[in-house]
């Protein structure tokens, strides 16, 4: 037995393949016993006590309707094409339960897509939380499966806009490196390892900017943080990405409060009729105000 250890740590030490969330959730809920009595969190394991845990499955969640603006950027009777801002996640998750993209849904459609499962509504596809643009939603099953099929089968153009930090050396360039989990920061993705799902992003300087790039992505794969993992791998993180090497502050500059990162243009097919549909979302006025205050690179 671990001594002079929280008793949370204790546990997870025994059981790691629960978040420690979730353990301090069974110890507050009296799930965990400690010499036959409940405790804290927080309470220090002394060698020879005797622990008890009684794993339970998160309580059930399911998304609900909330009266949340949306601005509808295309819509059919099998797909709309929502344009999401920053800070809204696309579903429940990580303590979010409220006020993401799937609750507006709800309330604007009703009834959408099922195959995604109950919390996961009419989506196909994300966009990270600090992401902004446009986001493409099922309003039904065989759209949804359509849909899905053209993401899988890499029919669906996506193009992003992003600012990153520093000067690229080539006006345009072809990022293709694998995609794993990092071992040593499990919120973190990573592109320096062998290993990992093949991915490509595709890059276009669009402007040059005393400290930065604004360019143009495009990427045929769609691996977690995909984008925001290729740019950092080449020493230029999107500026507001923490997470990924860019400062927290920029001098001059008031904070962003988000990534640089939008999602500009989708182009796929209309699921009944095979049209041809391309939906664009301008840069957010917020991100084009920032970047008045750079100076241009002369």
């Amino acid at each position: 037995m671990d001594a002079a250890r929280r008793l949370d740590q204790v546990i997870q030490s025994s059981l790691p393949q629960f978040s420690r969330s979730r353990i301090q959730e069974w110890i507050r809920r009296g799930l965990v016993l400690v010499d036959g009595a409940p405790s804290r969190p927080s309470h220090l394991v002394r060698e020879g006590q005797s622990i008890v845990v009684s794993p339970a499955p998160p309580p059930p969640l399911r998304a609900v309707p909330e009266d949340i603006p949306l601005t509808v950027l295309y819509e059919d009777a099998d797909v709309a094409a929502i344009d999401k801002p920053a800070g809204m996640a696309v579903h429940a998750g990580a303590g979010i339960h409220a006020g993401t993209l799937v609750n507006a849904l709800l309330a604007r459609f009703g009834a959408l897509s099922g195959v995604g499962g109950e919390l996961r509504p009419g989506l196909v596809h994300r966009l990270d939380r600090f992401t902004s643009g446009v986001l493409l939603v099922a309003k039904n099953d065989d759209a949804h499966r359509n849909l899905a099929a053209q993401f899988s089968g890499r029919q669906v153009e996506k193009t992003y806009l992003a600012l990153v930090h520093g000067r690229l050396l080539h006006d345009a360039g072809r990022i293709e490196r694998p995609i794993a989990r990092d071992p040593q920061h499990r919120t973190r993705m990573t592109a320096r390892l062998a290993a990992g799902r093949a991915a490509w992003s595709e890059y276009r300087v669009l402007r040059r900017l005393e400290r930065f790039t604004l360019v143009e992505i495009r990427i045929g794969t769609g691996r977690t943080h995909q984008i925001r993992v290729h740019l950092s791998s080449i020493g230029h993180p999107v500026a507001g990405d923490t997470l990924y090497g860019a400062p927290s502050q920029v001098e001059g500059r008031p904070p962003l409060g988000r990534f640089f990162l939008h999602a500009h243009r989708i182009r796929f097919r209309q699921p009944s009729t095979g049209e041809e549909i391309a939906v664009v979302s301008p840069l957010p006025a917020v991100l084009e105000e920032w970047m008045k205050g750079l100076k241009p690179r002369l």
